[in-house]
């Protein structure tokens, strides 16, 4: 029997300093297959381009958030151990729907959002509405390895501004998802393969670019909650280590 996934304390620290983390070729062989086949099937079969906005603001094949198949990209690679090693002792709510996104090729027209960060202040939610996690997983089921093939960027240690910004600067309603400065920036693209793997921390801002490659960009996403999240989810925006008890002490050293 092998050893449950751990993240390593160089890897925790990063975690502290950048709320990104990164597992190449974590997910493999039949189970990426198997999810990257279902997710090209649809695409081919039941993709409505009238409904491309939709998707983008949501999922792309809404109807198989549930398939067994996509939940064993998080079930069956090890990513539901190293999700509950990032919160130990405390525990993580079952994950039981995935979100696919796709960036379409050849610089297709689909809409493109700024620097955010999800669930909250969103265009397709009411403004009182907190809509947020712990975490998000993302999986690579297809696509280029570069930065301008419709890659994730993310803001390395954004989180700490933001948790500032939300302490400071926001209230519940408002519509202003992030500062100013973080808006402005383009992020740190996630250039990777197939079955690569990027754990973000819910407080780091992001985006999504324009995929100018010839294969569509196919990510899978897993958000993750602390078990506890519903109540802690509105203090949780200020105070980045709230939901991660094992975390804190990195973060905050000398208070543990």
């Amino acid at each position: 029997m092998r050893s449950p996934l751990t993240w390593s304390d160089d890897e925790r620290r990063r975690f502290v300093d950048d709320g990104v983390l990164i597992r190449r070729g974590l997910v493999h062989g039949n189970v990426l297959s198997r999810a990257r086949d279902l997710v090209g099937g649809w695409l081919t079969e039941a993709y409505a381009p009238a409904r491309l906005t939709a998707y983008t603001e949501r999922s792309f094949a809404p109807e198989l958030e549930e398939h067994p198949a996509l939940l064993a990209l998080y079930q069956r690679s090890g990513l539901a151990e190293l999700a509950g090693d990032l919160l130990r002792p405390a525990t993580p709510a079952p994950v039981t729907r995935a979100q696919i996104q796709i960036r379409l090729p050849y610089g297709a027209e689909q809409p493109v959002k700024r620097m955010h960060v999800d669930g909250v202040s969103c265009p397709h939610l009411e403004p009182s509405d907190l809509r947020t996690f712990t975490f998000i997983v993302g999986v690579v089921l297809d696509g280029s390895a570069t930065a301008d093939a419709g890659a994730l960027h993310y803001a390395p240690g954004g989180h700490h501004r933001m948790a500032r910004y939300f302490a400071t600067d926001w209230v519940l309603g408002q519509s202003a998802q992030t500062p100013a400065d973080i808006d402005a920036q383009d992020g740190t693209a996630f250039t990777a393969e197939p079955g690569d793997v990027v754990v973000i921390h819910h407080l780091v801002p992001h985006r999504v670019g324009i995929n100018t490659s010839s294969t569509p960009r196919v990510m899978a996403y897993f958000r993750v909650h602390h078990a506890q999240h519903r109540d802690l989810a509105l203090p949780a925006l200020s105070d980045p280590w709230l939901e991660y008890p094992a975390l804190a002490s990195l973060a905050h050293p000398g208070t543990a």
